[in-house]
């Protein structure tokens, strides 16, 4: 079992340039990948979102690039000849004018504004590809690692949980065949207080009791939900993902102790279903965080 939380860090150096991969995800119902790159490394989104999709099904993820390349060949020096000559017309201009000092010489003039410019060079798409796979590939290990570690506490608070709720499904199952016998004791004694002189007619009675067991009989809802139980058990120890199957079976979890406290007429019963819907709404929210 693995947790959707998680943290992973990447970092590849080669022929002089060097990029490192952050990964950071939390829950969510699909897998999510989120990534700002500046221009210059727009080749290599796919990679790291085929690469992230590949090993991870669920979960919102944010990416964080940083890169540096100090290769000689990374930069280079454009000097604008065309605003140079300018700036220098301008100043013999006003040389001429003023009888100001020449001092005009090579390094005052390349300090100019804009005068110079510093241009990157153009990256070699194919060498930033295998560098981001690489990168991306070992910050994935060290998040699943994480995901792992957590999944394995999440694991040991579900089993907990639906352990408890199973505990409750066994007190409601042994309380449940008393339900209907209490039922005809206690209308029996109504009956006698009212009509204390007269003949309570056995039969009706009974029919009424009959009814009242057929109405708050749970045996088909107790089994479902034993069987839902049995299920969950079995996604705990389950390698794929399973979050979402674990979400679908809490709901039908919910589903039969809903309809097991709308029949119940009985104050332990109900007792037993409360705790039982708390542990499932426990259930509900841990799993949340399950790929």
């Amino acid at each position: 079992m693995k947790s959707m939380t998680g943290y992973g860090k990447g970092a590849v150096s080669k022929d002089g340039r060097e990029l490192t991969v952050e990964l950071k995800s939390v829950n969510h119902r699909f897998l999510d990948v989120s990534m700002r790159l500046p221009r210059v490394l727009s080749c290599i989104e796919d990679t790291i979102r085929q690469t992230i999709g590949e090993r991870l099904v669920r979960g919102h993820v944010d990416v964080f690039v940083n890169y540096r390349n100090t290769r000689s060949d990374a930069k280079s020096v454009r000097v604008d000849d065309l605003l140079l000559s300018e700036y220098v017309k301008a100043a013999r201009s006003a040389n001429e004018a003023l009888g100001l000092k020449d001092d005009l010489t090579l390094s005052n003039v390349l300090r100019l504004p804009d005068v110079t410019e510093i241009v990157p060079a153009d990256e070699d798409a194919d060498a930033l590809i295998a560098l981001a796979k690489e990168a991306t590939s070992l910050a994935l290990n060290g998040l699943i690692e994480m995901r792992v570690a957590e999944g394995g506490r999440l694991r040991a608070a579900l089993l907990s949980g639906v352990n408890a709720m199973d505990a409750y499904r066994e007190e409601i199952l042994s309380r449940a065949p008393f339900v209907a016998e209490e039922y005809r004791e206690k209308l029996n004694e109504r009956i006698e207080a009212v009509l204390a002189e007269t003949e309570i007619d056995r039969a009706r009675l009974a029919t009424e009791v009959a009814l009242f067991a057929d109405r708050c009989c749970i045996d088909e809802e107790l089994v479902r939900l034993k069987s839902h139980i049995a299920q969950f058990r079995t996604y705990l120890d389950t390698a794929e993902p399973v979050g979402r199957n674990m979400d679908f079976i809490v709901q039908e979890m919910n589903r039969e102790c809903n309809t097991i406290g709308s029949k119940a007429n009985d104050t332990a019963l109900t007792k037993s279903v409360l705790a039982c819907k708390a542990e499932i709404e426990k259930l509900r929210e841990q799993i949340q965080n399950v790929e």
